[in-house]
């Protein structure tokens, strides 16, 4: 798939005229520049970084290279006071987030030392070097004036364990924006018939979040199948044996089937460079689909469990959101509320169809089915539970002509699940089932959502200011 990388933009912000009248200041805050840089490419290592800017001219310098070089956010590093001028002409013309780094060299001055200097001149070079806070209400005034959007990290350069946690958050908040701006998604098919809160407005979710949406036919897939050779099939089946645990009721006719699919599918991703996959077909009277979609089960987990995310009923918004939390390194499975347990105050989450291979509790099962409820065909369908732990819930939810983030952080417990083939997992929220459902469900979400594991919920937030999306947080 094509896709450009992401990269940050860097630069530090001072004042000429202190150059000359402070020996060494200059110099200082550029080692400091240079170990912020060092710590930046730790997280992440595509960085422009274009020093330190004193001057408008060099101010504009900057701006154009960020701009030429299409870098998707800017890390300011305020070293000393420094000029509102010689900043606007850089993030006017790069046209990206800026984080402002408002970072000290040190954690507090060291003022019995300090107040010993043999002169106020050396006194002034020193306080300027600790001067990063100063300027930083004059940036944020302006670029509230300009509309420039800005977010703030103030901490230590060095040691300050909090600070560093934050930038590497909005780095990995910038990586994804990036990625869902290149994603290409496959829409196959067409709605599951009524169930109105999942039907939604693909510019509205091209405008917020970027990709492209390429309509499918299933026809196209059935045809993908009838290529697919008998020897490709065994080897697919075998790799099924390798990766699942399969029940002995399945067939080898099932096993061969959804094989042959599975490969289908794969030629299907490549052929359109797909990223994700959302897919429903209702399927009468053509044989063909009706084997298709009825074997797609094992070939989506497999895809899923590899980075590209496939949600089933044609849950455009959801497939967003899982790729929005796999993108984050925490996968990104299909779920929706099941039931409500009140003796251990859980909620049972699951769905049919695939589940995300790399967070299973375990090897995923595979079962036969005799039937798909509500939905055409029968055959294999898998049985997993997201991995016990801290998990985050997600929900792309459409409003009012806008997008939204709906995040909850929860625990994936052990313990008894509904063995019925489909994935199914226990959640336990720290404001207990009752308050968290009936506060979820207040938001207006679709019934479906998307869960990964760890808590992710900070990095969602920082997600949702740089696309400028509200993010209402349940817990």
């Amino acid at each position: 798939m094509y896709q450009t990388k992401l990269k940050i933009g860097l630069f530090g912000i001072g004042l000429e005229a202190y150059w000359k009248q402070f020996e060494g200041l200059k110099e200082r805050l550029l080692v400091q520049l240079a170990t912020i840089h060092q710590k930046l490419h730790a997280i992440h290592p595509h960085i422009v970084n274009e020093g330190l800017v004193d001057t408008v001219d060099g101010a504009f310098q900057a701006g154009m290279r960020f701009r030429s070089e299409n870098v998707d956010i800017i890390f300011l590093y305020v070293s000393t006071y420094a000029l509102s001028s010689t900043v606007i002409p850089v993030v006017q013309r790069a046209r990206v987030p800026v984080v402002i780094l408002n970072l000290s060299p040190a954690d507090a001055i060291d003022y019995r030392v300090f107040n010993q200097l043999p002169s106020r001149t050396r006194m002034t070079g020193e306080w300027l070097a600790y001067c990063s806070a100063c300027p930083v209400p004059e940036l944020a005034n302006v670029f509230s004036r300009l509309g420039v959007q800005f977010h703030q990290v103030s901490g230590v350069i060095d040691g300050d364990e909090e600070c560093w946690t934050e930038i590497r958050e909005w780095v990995e908040a910038a990586r994804v924006v990036h990625t869902m701006s290149f994603n290409r998604m496959g829409c196959m098919g067409h709605y599951y018939s009524g169930m109105l809160d999942i039907y939604t407005d693909l510019t509205l979710q091209a405008k917020f979040l970027g990709g492209h949406f390429e309509m499918i036919e299933t026809d196209e897939l059935s045809a993908l199948r009838k290529e697919v050779g008998l020897q490709d099939c065994a080897e697919r089946a075998r790799y099924f044996g390798e990766i699942f645990d399969i029940s002995p009721e399945c067939t080898s006719e099932e096993l061969s089937e959804t094989a042959r699919t599975s490969l289908a599918l794969d030629r299907l991703v490549e052929r359109y460079q797909l990223g994700s996959m959302a897919y429903y077909y209702k399927g009468t009277g053509n044989a063909d689909n009706e084997i298709t979609m009825s074997t797609v089960i094992l070939g989506n987990s497999l895809l899923t469990g590899r980075g590209i995310p496939v949600a089933g009923e044609y849950e455009i918004k959801n497939c967003q959101a899982m790729k929005i939390l796999d993108s984050f390194g925490a996968g990104g499975s299909f779920t929706e509320f099941y039931a409500m347990d009140y003796r251990e105050d859980l909620v049972l989450m699951g769905h049919d169809g695939p589940g995300h291979m790399a967070i299973a509790e375990g090897r995923i099962r595979v079962k036969p089915l005799e039937e798909y409820h509500g939905k055409v065909g029968r055959g294999l369908s898998v049985e997993m539970s997201v991995k016990h732990g801290p998990v985050t819930l997600l929900s792309v939810v459409e409003k009012a002509g806008r997008l939204m983030l709906l995040v909850a952080e929860a625990a994936s417990q052990p313990g008894a699940i509904l063995e019925i083939g489909n994935t199914n997992s226990r959640y336990r929220f720290p404001i207990g089932a009752r308050a968290f459902v009936n506060q979820w469900n207040s938001h207006g979400p679709a019934h479906h959502c998307a869960v990964g594991i760890g808590h992710i919920a900070n990095k969602i937030e920082k997600l949702g200011k740089l696309l400028d999306l509200e993010v209402i947080r349940v817990c």
